[in-house]
């Protein structure tokens, strides 16, 4: 056996303990290969799984980069996508990592009562923005489509 395979075995073996919580015994997350024992433990199985998972991954990335102009959830997708690449790939965990941890600090910030305050006064003035914008047009063309508009 040589050097990488054993460290290989050694990352399945710490990620046995903590496989179901994604964490190692000491609480700290586990990085790497979540492949089943069988497929690391051959170089050639474990490579044909990382491109198997690199290419469903990539497929689930470019339908949620399709979707984002299009009606759907484009951005869960991506999500999704990299969520299967960090299955089997650290930098896919680390990327995956920092944007949960991101995401919780914007849930709490949205949460604070001083920022909910003024987002609701924004919207407030948006609303009567459009409402008046809305009124002037009824007001100036009657409930005609603008595309019907004679000058």
């Amino acid at each position: 056996m040589n050097a990488e395979s054993d460290e290989r075995q050694d990352v399945a073996g710490s990620a046995a303990s903590g496989a179901a919580a994604g964490e190692g015994a000491s609480g700290e997350p586990v990085f790497g290969s979540r492949a089943p024992h069988f497929i690391q433990r051959s170089r050639a199985l474990h490579l044909s799984w990382q491109v198997g998972v690199f290419l469903v991954g990539l497929a689930v990335v470019v339908i949620g980069i399709i979707m984002l102009p299009l009606p759907g959830p484009g951005w869960l997708v991506i999500f999704a996508g990299m969520a299967i690449w960090a299955t089997e790939f650290v930098w896919a965990q680390l990327v995956l990592r920092w944007t949960k941890r991101k995401v919780t600090e914007a849930a709490q910030r949205a949460l604070d009562p001083r920022v909910r305050k003024r987002n609701i006064i924004l919207t407030t003035i948006a609303v009567v923005i459009c409402a008046a914008a809305m009124a002037v047009y009824v007001w100036k063309f009657g409930l005609v489509m603008p595309w019907k508009i004679k000058e």
